[in-house]
């Protein structure tokens, strides 16, 4: 990971009693906990506290998958949860034989009881810990691999695995965090399943290279059948939903290959996204890792300058869903003035703070409507409040005089500026602007706001009319030449 660790979209969380329960129904962890209960001084475990091979079908007649020929499997998956997580206490299972003799001793684990009586951040701590394990697994060579790496005397020769840990374990890590930031920049949610190939090149590919070499497109198959397998594995925990790869694929030839077509053709390759509590567990693992993962709600004690300082880096929704609840905490009349204090400034993110302020007082009632009177004359703020005050019908509202006019236009291109750049939206308010105003540049130049020139230098990149354009250029030299 690097040094310079960069701040995250916020991601919208259920509530942790939502994602609590979540958690106790996911099928892993449910089993985990079923034979937790059904286990005691009994149960018979191996030297690495496994259940006995004689165990394990009862262990999943007790899941209720005693038919399941895959029953014993689950029940040992389950049985291994129960004991990584502390629902269960094996102690000193090495103790005579390994095949569960005298000295190997089951009981309930103290943390059986959170299960019932624990708060929901210590359930979802119980999850956690769940979580880590089971990552832990899917990051092990598969079982027919471990077999044939298996020596004589039952030691596992991982040199012949060509197997590096660390690496599959940042290499998953890694494909979880891509899969994290592609959901929050969709709004925070995660709503939408991803293709599983563009999860695997979002991996391998790199950004600048255009059409892949075949190697690559080989590098990101195999990319792919390994995240199959994975996130096989991830699914019972409840971190992801999951569409495996069509095994039909894995029959078809290359002449029988062709491009996808539409969405159920993609679909064929595998689909995943993150669910609620995946969500909430892959911001977990990104904050112990040193990452800055906010989530919504997370400013709503913090002063209006903090709001308007992170809400500047959210997308459009995450800033109105955190502004919403920042203001669900306040009186109208209060939050407004706090506002309109935190967005002065003549700094290079000012501009763009003033417009969530702008975005925040839309938000509140006619009982801030003093705050706004009150900055009528104010250099900064006085055409916003303009703007509020008119969009409400209020009466006796001055009418600006035109040196704000072109200060507010300034100030709200260069907010535009920072926080989407060069979009084809603002290029529609450019033109615009140009169009209602002839004398636009003229004028322009000469607003006192410290993005004059920047704003007329954007507005000349901006503007397709080659002759408009060349006369913002102008313009922005005169700015700068002001100064």
């Amino acid at each position: 990971m690097s040094a310079e660790r960069p701040t995250l979209p916020p991601v919208r969380l259920h509530s942790d009693a939502e994602l609590a329960r979540d958690a106790l129904a996911t099928p892993l962890m449910a089993r985990a906990v079923r034979l937790a209960r059904w286990a005691g001084p009994g149960t018979r475990v191996g030297a690495g506290g496994e259940l006995v091979e004689e165990q394990l079908q009862a262990a999943a007649e007790e899941l209720g998958l005693g038919a399941d020929e895959d029953g014993p499997a689950y029940a040992s998956e389950a049985w291994r949860l129960a004991v990584d997580t502390g629902l269960v206490d094996v102690e000193d299972p090495a103790a005579g034989a390994g095949d569960g003799a005298p000295g190997a001793t089951v009981t309930a684990g103290e943390d059986l009881a959170l299960v019932t009586s624990g708060s929901p951040r210590e359930v979802l701590e119980l999850w956690l810990a769940g979580l880590d394990a089971v990552l832990a697994d899917a990051t092990v060579p598969p079982l027919d691999d471990l077999v044939d790496a298996m020596e004589e005397g039952g030691e596992i020769d991982l040199s012949t695995l060509n197997w590096d840990p660390q690496g599959e374990a940042d290499f998953l890590d890694g494909v979880l965090g891509n899969l994290y930031l592609l959901s929050v920049n969709e709004g925070g949610s995660g709503e939408g399943p991803v293709p599983l190939p563009v999860l695997a090149a979002s991996m391998i590919v790199p950004d600048d290279m255009g059409e892949p070499t075949d190697d690559v497109l080989e590098q990101v198959s195999d990319a792919m059948m390994r995240l199959d397998d994975q996130f096989r594995l991830l699914e019972p925990i409840g971190l992801v939903e999951y569409r495996p790869v069509d095994d039909e694929l894995m029959s078809e030839t290359d002449e029988d290959y062709a491009e996808p077509t539409d969405e159920d053709d993609v679909a064929r390759y595998g689909m995943v996204r993150l669910t609620p509590l995946g969500l909430y567990g892959i911001r977990a693992r990104m904050l112990e890792a040193g990452f800055d993962a906010p989530a919504v709600g997370d400013l709503v004690d913090k002063g209006a300058d903090v709001l308007l300082d992170s809400v500047a880096r959210f997308p459009e929704t995450s800033a109105q869903a955190e502004i919403e609840q920042w203001l669900a905490r306040r009186e109208n009349l209060g939050a407004a003035r706090d506002l309109l204090a935190a967005a002065r400034g003549a700094d290079q993110g000012a501009p763009l703070r003033r417009l969530r302020c702008q975005q925040a007082l839309s938000l509140t009632g006619p009982e801030a409507e003093p705050a706004l009177r009150a900055v009528l004359d104010d250099a900064e703020l006085g055409g916003l409040a303009r703007v509020w005050l008119a969009e409400r019908g209020a009466a006796d509202v001055p009418a600006p005089p035109e040196s704000m006019v072109f200060w507010l236009t300034i100030d709200t291109i260069a907010a535009q500026l920072g926080a989407e750049g060069d979009s084809a939206e603002l290029q529609g308010l450019v033109e615009g602007l140009v169009g209602q105003h002839s004398g636009f540049f003229d004028a322009a130049w000469r607003v006192d706001h410290p993005a004059t020139a920047d704003v007329l230098e954007a507005m000349g990149r901006l503007h397709p009319d080659r002759k408009v354009a060349k006369d913002a250029r102008k313009a922005a030299f005169k700015a700068r030449s002001r100064r």
